[in-house]
């Protein structure tokens, strides 16, 4: 009798075991990139290989109507401090070295309400959906090694703030989705010329300041083949989210707003943006940056108080060309980036001519697998339009996904 009571136990855990592998799913992305530069500016910049990203996301349904959601970002090879004896030494010394020096980290953790198809509810560390970049985001969504210059120059790159998310969609066939988010804002020490509130993003300190909190939004018209045309919002003050009360009587409010769109087909692919943004007190936020502390490890450049960007990229499967069908792709593709992170300035603030860029790019994509692409693209950034300053930029990549 008793082994039988033990065989239904071990048979009830396993059951159990199954039932619950059956909530959980997975998705996972990666990205390799060796990168050949040729820049004026840098004339002795050394080629790199970098292992750029894993992202894995792991998620469980409690049920059909709650779901947790777990994104780790495994960036440029992860980092690891390892710890070995070495008996040479006269006493056996312990060594600690680090072995890498990238990053671990949790870019997302938070638990989705569902209610209806047009009401759904997520709260935690969610994802803010701003521009193209963060709705194409895995490698084989995008063309080059890299997301959009332009993007990547104004924008955090896997935006990522801690509150609550409204989604759905609505109107007949779901043509509209729309989000809607109440997050903690940015932090104003963290702005440059270079890449206006980009480094504002809260990422410096184990806890987050919330003094002031953000809206941002989106609505997109869902195209056919997941394609979309719509537009993002964000505003937020980020002066009550220094790190000490410098500031507190100065508004920063940070505006942005940007119109996105993605035609997609079978074997043709159009994407473009145009992005704008406003600071509040620009100029008393650059004199105060001045005199930041070193150990705070920001830029402390000036600020503009306007900052201006958009592209367009197209891109054609040439075997769509070939009388044999294939499942295999190959994409040519061309994308010309302008940004102005120093677009307008005010009061004493220089503003520099090097920051306002133009990037052309062209290159290959090559789907040798509906899930993984080998890449291949060639950049030329300009700095200053009047100038003849050029970063020339050579990539090979590899991206996949696993859903």
């Amino acid at each position: 009798m008793k082994r039988l009571t033990l065989l239904f136990t071990l048979l009830t855990i396993s059951i159990s075991q199954s039932q619950d592998l059956k909530k959980i799913e997975y998705k996972a992305y990666g990205v390799v990139n060796y990168y050949n530069f040729n820049w004026d500016t840098d004339t002795e910049k050394r080629n790199v290989f970098d292992t750029e990203r894993l992202n894995i996301y792991l998620k469980y349904n409690f049920n059909n109507k709650i779901q947790l959601k777990t994104e780790f970002e495994f960036e440029h090879g992860g980092t690891g401090i390892s710890m070995e004896l070495d008996k040479f030494e006269e006493f056996g010394e312990y060594e600690t070295e680090l072995e890498a020096g990238g990053a671990v980290k949790l870019e997302q953790l938070n638990i989705l309400f569902k209610y209806k198809p047009w009401l759904n509810v997520r709260i935690g560390r969610v994802k803010l959906y701003m521009g193209n970049a963060s709705k194409l985001d895995t490698p084989t969504q995008y063309f080059t090694g890299y997301r959009s210059a332009m993007e990547s120059a104004l924008l955090p790159m896997g935006w990522y703030e801690n509150g609550i998310e409204l989604l759905g969609d609505i109107g007949k066939n779901k043509q509209f989705s729309y989000k809607l988010f109440l997050v903690n804002g940015l932090s104003s020490v963290g702005f440059t010329s270079a890449n206006w509130i980009k480094r504002g993003h809260q990422t410096r300190f184990e806890t987050i300041n919330t003094n002031n909190l953000a809206f941002s939004s989106r609505l997109d018209y869902n195209l056919k083949n997941k394609g979309y045309i719509g537009f993002s919002t964000y505003i937020g003050d980020a002066n009550d989210n220094r790190p000490k009360p410098d500031l507190d009587q100065v508004k920063g409010l940070v505006s942005i707003v940007d119109l996105h769109t993605n035609i997609e087909t079978e074997h043709f692919k159009f994407r473009a943006m145009i992005l704008y943004g406003n600071l509040q007190n620009s100029d008393k936020l650059t004199a105060a940056n001045k005199k930041l502390s070193n150990n705070l490890n920001v830029k402390r450049t000036p600020v503009a108080k306007n900052a201006l960007g958009y592209y367009a990229e197209l891109g054609y499967n040439i075997f769509a060309l070939s009388k044999s069908p294939s499942t295999k792709k190959l994409f040519l593709f061309a994308r010309y980036d302008y940004y102005d992170s120093m677009y307008k300035t005010v009061g004493d603030v220089f503003d520099n001519p090097r920051w306002e860029r133009s990037v052309i790019t062209t290159g290959a994509n090559y789907m040798i697998h509906p899930s993984i692409n080998l890449k291949a693209h060639y950049a030329v950034n300009t700095l200053g339009l009047a100038s003849e300053n050029k970063e020339k930029t050579f990539l090979l990549g590899m991206g996949f996904t696993i859903n």
